[in-house]
């Protein structure tokens, strides 16, 4: 029985739907910490970063993406845990977090048609097409999936929950969102097929359903599964005008629509997020002065959905004061306090929260090379390397650097990465 409690603070615990109970309305949401190599293997890095997360406090830690095919990677420096042979590194990486009494819960994701070139010439996906906008010609065109390969990706999502509880996770979160495969199947502007995975909102959200419950089966009813869903694929914090959502991808209607069937399945929490690599949630990379401007995100579609659902929701970018924090779950628009970002700066902001009592607010830097075409240029790469040379640093036991400059964050990425790591990725909001 889920307990949701009205004017409840972060210190609080929450009893999710499956009966587990998280000790804090913290939920480190998932950033991909690029810290896997060619193999696409787990490493003591990964135990690392997220044994000083779990004992920074927060009440659930959700790695970033696990995918479910080596084969089909979304960005560099992925994991992929598609069979056992890495079990004992798992093992360690899913011990480490979950000590001082938090949860880990590894996000388990299939890329689509959203794999980069440089690491994927031959991505599959709903529907033939590439991808649309400014980043289309980083990405190959892809093959579109046959139902036995359906079928097979299925069973794929099943085998990497059943290793990961295997493993010692305590939960897995199903990425439905961000324009990878489970959101293109539900996007009719990705989706254009005719046979029972397309067409109507039932038949292309009929994959997700799939995936869910193959998930459910593998883990059993006592361990939590999470989804990351887009309110839309178009926010209404990035639209410019009307015409933005024309011909129409998926919306909010089609959202709470899928929302109110995974909670009559029986999922455990879902995740609000929005946006797809076509209409990124954010354009800039101003830090400080752009989350003043933005604020929480998604609130309003969290109010909107407030008294329609029952199962808990992880509310994600914006929080940055405690304030803002225990407003959000005190009008009860959100049971979890999604944060991922100033986790990178700040492993240890749960504690100082409840532990401390801080009410100070984390200010993320403007990040730039210096260089107005570069960063023009490279934007959201030069964003995303920059918190994984930070996510590198605490995984060497060294300290956050928010002095680090973005060029040295691009160098970075090139040594690591190659390449590949200027390839464009799926640009969150700034969480």
């Amino acid at each position: 029985m889920t307990t949701i409690t009205a004017n409840a603070s972060v210190a609080e615990p929450l009893t999710l739907p499956c009966g587990v109970t998280v000790k804090n309305r913290f939920y480190k949401s998932a950033m991909n910490e690029a810290l896997a190599g060619r193999d696409c293997a787990p490493s003591e890095a990964h135990a690392r970063l997220y044994r000083e997360w779990a004992h920074g406090g927060a009440g659930v830690l959700v790695t970033g993406n696990v995918m479910v095919d080596h084969t089909q990677l979304g960005e560099p420096g992925n994991v992929a845990g598609e069979d056992e042979r890495d079990l004992a590194m798992l093992r360690r990486w899913a011990a480490a977090g979950t000590e001082n009494g938090a949860h880990c819960w590894m996000q388990i994701n299939h890329p689509g048609r959203q794999s980069p070139i440089t690491i994927n010439p031959h991505p599959l996906a709903p529907s033939a097409g590439k991808i649309d906008g400014e980043y289309g010609r980083f990405f190959a065109e892809p093959t579109e999936l046959t139902r036995d390969q359906i079928r097979g990706i299925i069973r794929r999502f099943a085998n990497t929950a059943r290793i990961a509880k295997k493993a010692g996770f305590t939960g897995v979160e199903i990425h439905a969102a961000h324009g990878y495969l489970i959101n293109q199947f539900l996007s009719p502007l990705d989706n254009r097929r005719t046979d029972e995975y397309g067409g109507s909102l039932a038949n292309r959200a009929r994959f997700l359903f799939d995936v869910f419950e193959a998930v459910r089966e593998a883990v059993g009813p006592e361990f939590p599964i999470a989804v990351k869903l887009n309110s839309s694929d178009v926010p209404i914090a990035v639209k410019v005008n009307e015409r933005d959502d024309a011909p129409g991808g998926f919306n909010e209607e089609e959202s709470i629509w899928v929302m109110k069937q995974l909670e009559a399945r029986g999922v455990d929490l879902i995740d609000i997020s929005g946006g797809t690599y076509a209409k990124p949630v954010i354009q800039t990379n101003d830090g400080a002065a752009e989350d003043r401007r933005r604020g929480v995100y998604f609130t309003d579609f969290a109010r909107r959905i407030k008294g329609e659902l029952t199962v808990p929701v992880a509310l994600t970018g914006g929080f940055r004061n405690a304030a803002d924090m225990n407003r959000a779950l005190n009008d009860n628009i959100t049971q979890m306090i999604g944060i991922a970002r100033p986790f990178a700066l700040m492993p240890d902001l749960t504690n100082r929260i409840i532990r401390d009592g801080w009410q100070g607010s984390v200010d993320l830097p403007r990040i730039t090379t210096g260089i107005t075409s570069l960063d023009k240029t490279f934007g959201g790469v030069l964003v995303i390397s920059w918190f994984e040379l930070q996510m590198h640093r605490i995984a060497q036991d060294r300290r956050p650097a928010p002095h680090i400059g973005g060029m040295r964050a691009l160098l970075f990425a090139v040594k690591q990465h190659g390449p590949a790591a200027l390839a464009p990725r799926r640009r969150k909001g700034r969480q």
